[in-house]
């Protein structure tokens, strides 16, 4: 990945999209009536995602999270 602004928002935009995936995972093992530990994995995965979106945006931004996992 390139060390520019573009470079970063085209890695953003990946990782955007694949917490979307992740959700759309979630809901259709939900919809799917799978069982509560599959569930909950997607789940896992899920917020995960999300939270490395965040802190991906707040590490560009120049904000770092408090807490980097």
């Amino acid at each position: 990945m390139k060390r520019t602004i573009e470079g970063m928002a085209a890695a953003g935009e990946e990782m955007i999209q694949k917490a979307i995936d992740a959700q759309r995972r979630l809901r259709q093992a939900e919809a799917d009536g799978a069982s509560p530990e599959e569930i909950e994995l997607f789940r896992a995965v899920a917020d995960l995602r999300y939270r490395l979106v965040t802190d991906h945006q707040l590490i560009t931004c120049g904000k770092a999270p408090h807490i980097l996992y």
